[in-house]
């Protein structure tokens, strides 16, 4: 579908090298006459961001690693401004050149940026759980209007569709669902015999080895809860989680009136990255891949999960009855605990003791700006690096 005579909205991606930028970037690809890509950025990956830059010429790239970005200037197309640095993402999520900034890196890095483009009032397409968990009462009070903020993952998406319409004060509750992992059949002393490498085999998704292992311990699902609270402005007991294996069935509301909405769709990001780009329209994204099947083939079931199996999911949601210092002490202790995982200096059971560990030895006080709570989290990264390796540990330090 074209549209006569009209201009291509200018979408900034920040974070275009992975998995859900490379949805986006699918989606302007396949509506080049709705969406120019004017700027992109990424951490280090120079071969995938020349590729990009080439393949979209930009205005303008941002690298946050500086020795990427010096190697990456002669690879891209006459044009594109090639920027470096951290700071340099603020940069490009106010670039006059771009009407919607997409947020689909991970980490903290790109908070002040986030916040930045809220407050110019630029709509906002936000994939990056980090800076809602640790920020999120800080970012979201600079949301000035009801669809700024456009949920990028595929469950708060789907609530965020499923509450197109409604009010507030009808909401009952809210469900999000998670495949499970790949481990959801095992038992305890199986788990204890987990790898990396099985963890990183998702059953559904394809995506970054940290949140792939976070799916496997239930944390990415206790993540969104944590997220969800604030995009919906819910308390904790208003959010829970189901585990649905089939993946059809993305998010869920139950109103006050004992009636309820679902949103299903075959998983796939490029669905939620064309709803976010596009709203309030739909568009027609051309692939047998995203069909939906009959609904007589659809066997859908949905189970509880087991909290004591994967104990993340609990600490998790306790972090969120707490408060306070609580959800950035968890995203810097699972970070450390992921990555330990991953280099196998510590067993797959062990990661939420290591997060457990961290969240109870925290003595400083609560947040009372963005600032603080980053500094909160990386204070926990230290604290559960000293754990880890005690012989390595410094002088500890409270923000």
């Amino acid at each position: 579908m074209t549209r006569t005579g009209a201009i291509p909205s200018g979408i900034a991606v920040i974070g275009a090298t992975g998995s859900v930028g490379g949805a986006v970037l699918d989606v302007c690809r396949s509506f080049p006459d709705r969406f120019h890509v004017s700027a992109l950025s990424g951490l280090g990956n120079v071969s995938r961001m020349a590729a990009l830059a080439n393949e979209f010429a930009p205005e303008l790239v941002s690298m946050c690693d500086p020795e990427a970005a010096s190697r990456l200037k002669p690879l891209v197309p006459p044009g594109t401004r090639v920027l470096s640095g951290i700071d340099s993402l603020t940069e490009v999520a106010l670039f006059p050149g771009s009407s919607h900034v997409v947020f689909a890196s991970s980490g903290t890095a790109a908070i002040p940026a986030l916040m930045s483009a809220l407050e110019a009032g630029r709509p906002v397409s936000l994939a990056n759980k980090e800076s809602l968990v640790i920020a999120g009462p800080w970012v979201m009070a600079l949301v000035g209007s009801k669809d700024q903020m456009r949920p990028l993952d595929s469950e708060h998406n789907a609530v965020w569709q499923c509450l197109s319409g409604e009010m507030d004060r009808s909401i009952q509750s809210i469900v999000l669902t998670a495949s499970g992992g790949p481990f959801r059949a095992l038992d305890t002393q199986e788990l204890e015999r987990v790898t990396p490498r099985m963890a990183l085999r998702h059953p559904v998704w394809a995506m970054g080895a940290k949140i792939t292992v976070d799916s496997a311990t239930l944390m990415n699902k206790g993540l969104e809860i944590l997220e969800a609270m604030q995009l919906f402005r819910l308390p904790a007991g208003k959010v829970r989680a189901l585990v649905h294996p089939q993946s059809f069935v993305h998010g869920m509301v139950l109103f006050s009136d004992c009636t309820m909405k679902w949103l299903l769709s075959n998983p796939d990001m490029r669905i939620p990255a064309a709803v976010a780009l596009a709203y309030p329209e739909r568009l027609q994204i051309g692939d047998a891949a995203l069909e939906f099947p009959p609904l007589e083939t659809l066997a859908l079931s949905f189970e509880e999960p087991d909290i004591n199996r994967f104990p993340c999911l609990s600490i998790a949601m306790e972090a969120a009855r707490t408060g306070g210092a609580a959800p950035a002490l968890l995203v810097g202790a699972d970070e450390i605990a992921v990555k330990a995982f991953l280099e196998e200096r510590l067993p797959f059971t062990a990661i939420p003791r290591l997060i457990e560990e961290v969240l109870t030895s925290y003595p400083g006080p609560s947040p009372t700006s963005a600032e603080e709570a980053i500094a909160i989290m990386e204070w926990s990264k230290r604290k559960a690096t000293e754990t880890l390796y005690p012989e390595k540990s410094s002088r500890r330090s409270v923000p």
